[in-house]
């Protein structure tokens, strides 16, 4: 595994700490193949993933200093890469968590969105800069930050290179928690601990199952709901869930 990322696993959570010190954690093509190849084979018992970075700062988007000169097809090859990477993050099973602050700019904004947690510090900045390069988003924002700001609202981003703070990211929805400084992280473990307290099975699928809903017509959306609770309803976890709750006690899922 890279020295890039740091990988920390404690009582099924695994921290994952991008470490690129001097250089704000920019994104290069190790770093990114270390985060893909921890999704790829996460260690047995992990239930939930926190993402961080070291040195006040997420993650400040591809690392233009290393950037190569591409083709066409190799940036078009380039791109899909990142969609790959961050669909498995997204998608992979795990609850993921963002604990932010200072820059989660442009891919670094990308990888957050991916997430499904983000919480920010009053130094995070969110910026899409890519406009002011004379290039455009090559790692799912049209999609992940467009969804979530709209369509109209990320044109003016890109094409004004404007920064918002972590209060209006709250109010935008790039952040779902805004906290002190240095809170970020510890916020990240009270939530990861009391998701790792659910239900294996339900996480996965609500991690599975919601984004895709949201693509679907309203009908076939509906139809893969039943699915999804014919599938928790009927597991041993919601037996458990259910005995828990008529006891008052605590469940004790598997």
């Amino acid at each position: 595994m890279s020295d890039m990322l740091k990988i920390e696993v404690k009582d099924g959570i695994a921290v994952l700490t991008m470490n690129r010190p001097g250089k704000r954690n920019a994104m290069c093509d190790e770093l990114l193949e270390a985060i893909d190849g921890f999704f790829c084979a996460p260690p047995e018992g992990v239930r939930v993933v926190v993402l961080t970075g070291v040195e006040g700062h997420f993650c400040s988007g591809l690392d233009l200093s290393e950037h190569k000169q591409r083709d066409a097809e190799g940036t078009m090859r380039h791109s899909r890469g990142w969609h790959q990477v961050m669909e498995r993050i997204q998608f992979g099973g795990l609850p993921v968590i963002s604990a932010m602050f200072g820059a989660v700019i442009g891919g670094g904004l990308e990888l957050a969105t991916s997430t499904h947690v983000r919480i920010a510090e009053p130094s995070t900045i969110f910026q899409l800069p890519e406009g002011r390069r004379g290039i455009f988003v090559g790692g799912g924002a049209t999609v992940r930050v467009g969804r979530i700001l709209g369509a109209d609202r990320m044109i003016e981003m890109m094409l004004t290179g404007r920064k918002y703070g972590a209060d209006e990211g709250l109010s935008l929805g790039l952040a779902h928690y805004s906290v002190g400084e240095g809170e970020a992280l510890e916020l990240a473990m009270e939530l990861a601990a009391k998701i790792a307290s659910n239900a294996p099975l339900s996480n996965y699928i609500m991690v599975q199952a919601i984004a895709r809903i949201e693509d679907m017509a309203k009908a076939d959306g509906l139809f893969a709901e039943s699915l999804c609770a014919a599938l928790t309803q009927t597991s041993p976890d919601a037996l458990e869930g259910l005995a828990a709750f008529l006891e008052k006690r605590a469940p004790r899922f598997s």
